[in-house]
């Protein structure tokens, strides 16, 4: 690789980071759907055919923008359980929910861009999957972890999986390994419901109800996790 091309790509990587970040001061305006490449261009002080370039369509710098976002909110619920000790299951369940929630509380537009209503026309391409689990990778490795220690001990307080949800276990396996259909059926109920209250409190459910966010937050985690039958976390 000669010099030039070395520049070149340094060049290009710059510009790609300031239209993204411009991009994401937009969502906060104008939101997902009214996300517009000639205003970006236009703050930007480039020609539209400039960013086109770097984006060739609108739905190109959403995927980016999504992809960022899902590498950020795991890259912050990884750092959070690797902080853990490994053996420490609840803990590192409850930490992985204050992860999750702080992110979402810093990010809100890029929050609701991920977990919020879908932008009318688009349609993620493959390319967000594998940014898109790495905080549930995280998760299915916690409960896995924990069932093969012998440390989960779910309460017999929910029915059996009914037999169609095999296939989604099988396929739920690659995120939650070596763990029975039925811990895998809890541990979907539990996550959706952490993002359950994320979406009720990042989108004004909870406006004049539940003071007290952040207590009832870790009250909420720690019923969580006794659902899936983590013991209670220190």
């Amino acid at each position: 690789m000669s010099a030039s091309q070395t520049a070149r790509e340094r060049v290009r990587a710059e510009l790609t980071r300031e239209i993204t970040d411009t991009a994401r001061r937009h969502l906060a305006t104008a939101g997902a759907s009214g996300l517009s490449l000639r205003a970006v261009a236009r703050e930007l002080g480039m020609a539209s055919s400039a960013v086109y370039r770097y984006f060739p369509s609108r739905d190109d710098l959403l995927t980016a923008l999504i992809i960022d976002g899902y590498n950020d909110i795991g890259a912050a619920v990884e750092q959070a359980d690797a902080a853990c000790d490994r053996g420490d299951h609840p803990g590192r369940w409850l930490a992985v929910c204050h992860a999750v929630r702080d992110w979402a509380l810093a990010h809100p537009h890029e929050y609701a861009l991920l977990y919020g209503s879908p932008v009318p026309g688009y349609r993620a391409p493959q390319d967000t999957v594998s940014a898109a689990i790495r905080d549930t990778v995280v998760f299915g490795n916690i409960v896995a972890d924990a069932y093969l220690a012998g440390a989960l001990h779910p309460p017999d307080i929910c029915p059996a999986p009914p037999d169609s949800f095999g296939a989604d276990a099988e396929r739920l396996r690659e995120i939650i390994p070596d763990v029975p259909d039925k811990i895998i059926a809890r541990a979907v109920t539990v996550w959706t419901g952490l993002y359950g209250w994320l979406n009720f409190e990042l989108f004004g459910q909870f406006n004049s109800t539940i003071e007290d966010r952040a207590t009832a937050f870790d009250h909420n985690a720690r019923c969580l996790a006794g659902l899936v039958g983590l013991p209670a976390p220190r």
